[in-house]
């Protein structure tokens, strides 16, 4: 199955089985606008819950916030993104469609990764045990020219972004032969500059000034700092972890739920003493790396990315990227902000937003590093690395194997048959351990085609109710992953599902 495919497949999948459904779909829907289903709204709370727990219960320095999606309009001139939020847009001509020029770029050099490690694999394959890849990567002419057609774009790209030298972008583009994906059209306008923020008025009085829906959660935690700091008694270094909504006017919002205009964002900003910063950088780097691979996906599946060009705001920035169908893409980054943001907080304000150091006897602006995930990318990451269809004797079995502690529901309790008793008997069961779990329970169907169903939303664990139930007080328990069955004691049913599906569970292996 090509990576297409399997795309196409994942999407498919997501509507049938109450993942993601396209918003206001009765009404032709709404471009790059979705919404969770039974399914996926509980696959969210729980990566979110991990997340949270795994900020806030894991580090006691750590601690919440929820702020408003409203905020003053000068917090956001403060902050840079009236002047400076904007992303770089092309047009093609033939089309009429429009494009990111700095994604269309950053694709481009997808591509040629992809093809230099073809040529490795082939290589591989040639040589065998004797294979060296690191001296073939560098003196292959071919994975050469491929790297260092990349590093020109890296360049070039950097150059004309820091510049604010648009032409060079486009000049590249055109030098490179990239073609609009719809049309296959060379034909391209200007590169132009495109402010991402969705402005909108508290009143209907036109006068009042314009607010902005926020593009990003990070700022509500900057203007606390000092009420947090306060009322919390926290001592430099703390952080403060927050998850919410942002919302961007993208220019193109594609590939499903990975480019989205509304979001949800989680993120932790710390709090630092000045000259520390790069040292926390480094700790957050590794800790947020060590957070992704406790999902149990493949340690190949991820990458780190520097940032090319740096925000206004940053001394160090790099992302956190995830292998997805249509190549690796950033999930997370990891940014040392300097003072940049509780300075210009200070100085549009006219408050002070400053520490006071008891063992240094000083006063200074924290440095701040920050961790800042895409909850929606992350719900993309786990539905690429879970789904999986196997060829068993008579059929295909398409499963999803999520972590069972991020499971949308944990177990599924299913009467063999709707009489004798037996559905009262499982609904009994369902009363018992609702208070721990979110379970599910069905009488319709075989039971091979509702294992079938619960496979397909990834729940890890289904209990049989049978007639020795009746009598034995047991019940067959099914594992999703291996597809074992064995007989446990209702009253222990309790305890072996909690171990295993628990966030706790999940934690531990921090």
């Amino acid at each position: 199955m090509s990576n297409e495919e399997l795309f196409k497949k994942i999407i498919s999948h997501c509507k049938e089985y109450g993942f993601v459904f396209p918003s206001s779909e009765i009404y032709d829907g709404l471009a790059a606008v979705y919404d969770y289903g039974q399914n996926g709204v509980e696959l969210r709370n729980n990566i979110r819950s991990y997340w949270y727990q795994s900020m806030t219960r894991l580090n006691n320095n750590i601690v919440g916030l929820d702020s408003a999606i409203f905020m003053h309009p000068k917090i956001w001139k403060a902050s840079g993104h009236v002047d400076g939020f904007n992303d770089p847009m092309i047009d093609n001509k033939d089309s009429k469609k429009r494009y990111r020029a700095d994604v269309l770029l950053e694709d481009h050099q997808e591509k040629l990764r992809q093809k230099a490690d073809k040529e490795v694999e082939k290589a591989k394959t040639r040589f065998g045990d004797t294979f060296d890849e690191e001296m073939y990567r560098s003196t292959n002419p071919r994975v050469s020219e491929y790297m260092a057609s990349i590093a020109h774009i890296d360049t070039t790209l950097k150059e004309g972004l820091e510049t604010g030298n648009l032409e060079i972008i486009k000049n590249l583009i055109e030098e490179l032969g990239i073609v609009c994906p719809i049309s296959g059209s060379k034909n391209w306008t200007d590169v132009r500059q495109f402010n991402l923020m969705y402005s909108t008025q508290m009143s209907a009085t036109e006068a009042d000034e314009a607010l902005y829906l926020r593009p990003e959660t990070a700022q509500g935690i900057f203007v606390n700092f000092l009420n947090v700091q306060k009322t919390g008694r926290m001592k430099i270094p703390f952080g403060i972890a927050q998850t919410g909504k942002a919302f961007r006017n993208e220019i193109v919002a594609r590939q499903f739920i990975m480019r989205m205009k509304e979001f949800e964002q989680m993120e932790m900003q710390f709090f630092c003493k000045p000259g520390t910063e790069l040292d926390w950088y480094a700790y957050w780097k590794e800790m947020r790396m060590k957070w992704h691979l406790s999902l149990g996906i493949s340690k190949d599946s991820y990458r780190f990315h520097d940032h090319v060009k740096l925000a206004h705001y940053a001394n160090a920035a790099v992302d956190i990227e995830f292998d997805f169908p249509f190549g690796f893409k950033e999930v997370e980054g990891i940014h040392s902000r300097t003072d940049f943001d509780l300075g210009k907080h200070e100085e549009f304000s006219g408050k002070k937003l400053r520490y006071f150091d008891a063992e240094a006897n000083e006063n200074y602006i924290p440095y701040v590093v920050e961790t800042s995930v895409g909850l929606d990318r992350l719900f993309l990451v786990l539905l690429s690395a879970c789904y999986a269809e196997e060829q068993l004797e008579n059929e295909t079995r398409v499963v999803l194997r999520f972590p069972p502690a991020l499971a949308p529901v944990k177990a599924a309790i299913l009467p063999l048959v709707k009489k004798d008793g037996l559905p009262e008997m499982a609904q009994k069961i369902y009363d018992e351990l609702k208070f721990d779990m979110n379970l599910y329970i069905e009488d319709k169907d075989t039971i091979g085609k509702r294992y079938r169903r619960m496979d397909a939303i990834g729940t890890p664990f289904c209990i049989t109710v049978d007639y020795d139930s009746l009598t034995q007080e047991d019940v067959t328990l099914r594992y999703r992953d291996s597809m074992e069955q064995k007989r446990v004691k209702i009253k222990d049913l309790r305890d072996i599902l909690n171990a295993e599906t628990s966030i706790a569970s999940l934690l531990k292996t921090l």
